[in-house]
């Protein structure tokens, strides 16, 4: 559906005239009265959409409360969208970084506001609701992906973004400290699965641009052409590193059919006629990029691991008072499920 703004939740408003008067001694080709909504299909950042003006553009911060450490980081997205709109079509251009958590309460950042179709738990109607279509999508999430990939990690700007060597490893461990910061109950199968994924660590054959949450409703489509990526969002984790990572990362959000548990925040979108299997994402992806996948199981099992972590951050946030958004009161139960998910995918490592 096309992402529409809508009024701010009430716990999650700031101080908007405090926000107008910052931007125009910050971001002088920001002029005119300042008119805020925000965009509410997202679980973590809160993100807002800003009429400035004539100007259309879009402000992001991380979400209320206390936050893991290094997640949610918006000086991190702001530099990764700077180095990488002018080399990588659907990243968005930024503006301005603000660093003054006084101003909102936390840092921020302005980019410039696209316009397309976001699909998440339903197929929207704006495109031929038949097979074709939904191939079409499949198929450029997958093309986007390799494109990502393609870029030149030598660049001063892109190098910069992180540390490859390591990284697989320090995202398990990194995740699994993680894990035991944000649990609300004890699951033996996560402190399992941890050791598991620490034992069996492959060795990255290629460093690559990681965007660290590919999945499809962090992507905006043609509203005219479901094979046309327009925007990717959601960088605050990019960095340097193996990019089977992002790949895994899809997979472990793709739901198809036969699937015993959701996938991901839950949607089955993907297990309607026409959208690609695992198994055929795998192969476009591995088609274009060259890679070798043959230890994609690592990947796809880690995804589904990690996103049960992320779910337990969010859900811990609202079993602390800290969001009174209702969505994620129900997440709750979906962190053992993506867990038994990561242990049956596990098993074949």
């Amino acid at each position: 559906m096309l992402d529409a703004p809508a009024d701010i939740r009430p716990d999650e408003r700031f101080d908007e005239d405090r926000l107008a008067a910052y931007l125009r001694a910050h971001v002088p080709e920001l002029t005119g009265p300042l008119a805020v909504q925000q965009f509410r299909g997202g679980h973590a950042n809160l993100t807002y959409a800003l009429t400035i003006g004539d100007r259309q553009l879009v402000l992001r911060r991380p979400p209320l409360g206390p936050v893991a450490p290094k997640s949610h980081d918006m000086a991190r997205e702001f530099r990764a969208l700077k180095a990488l709109s002018p080399l990588f079509g659907p990243a968005p251009r930024v503006l301005h970084l603000g660093e003054d958590t006084s101003i909102i309460g936390a840092v921020f950042f302005v980019m410039e506001r696209r316009y397309g179709v976001v699909i998440r738990m339903e197929w929207p109607a704006e495109f031929p609701n038949e097979p074709p279509a939904r191939r079409a999508v499949s198929e450029a999430l997958i093309d986007a992906l390799a494109d990502m990939h393609a870029v030149d990690v030598k660049r001063p700007e892109i190098a910069a973004l992180g540390k490859p060597e390591g990284f697989v490893r320090r995202q398990v461990t990194g995740w699994y400290e993680r894990w035991q910061r944000a649990k609300t109950r004890e699951m033996p199968v996560m402190d399992e699965l941890a050791q598991r994924l620490v034992d069996r660590v492959p060795r990255s054959s290629a460093v690559a641009v990681l965007h660290n949450d590919w999945k499809l409703d962090n992507t905006m489509y043609d509203a005219h052409d479901p094979g046309k990526i327009v925007a990717v969002f959601d960088w605050d984790m990019t960095t340097l590193g193996d990019p089977l990572v992002d790949l895994g990362t899809l997979l472990g959000y793709w739901a198809e059919p036969g699937d015993e548990v959701p996938r991901g925040t839950g949607s089955v979108i993907t297990m309607a006629p026409g959208f690609l299997s695992r198994d055929e994402l795998c192969q476009r992806y591995a088609r274009l990029s060259g890679f070798d996948l043959s230890d994609i199981a690592f990947y796809e099992t880690f995804a589904l691991f990690k996103t049960a972590v992320v779910l337990e951050q969010i859900y811990v946030r609202y079993v602390r008072g800290q969001t009174k958004d209702e969505r994620f009161g129900a997440l709750g139960a979906l962190v053992p499920r993506l867990a038994d998910a990561a242990q049956a995918k596990g098993a074949k490592l």
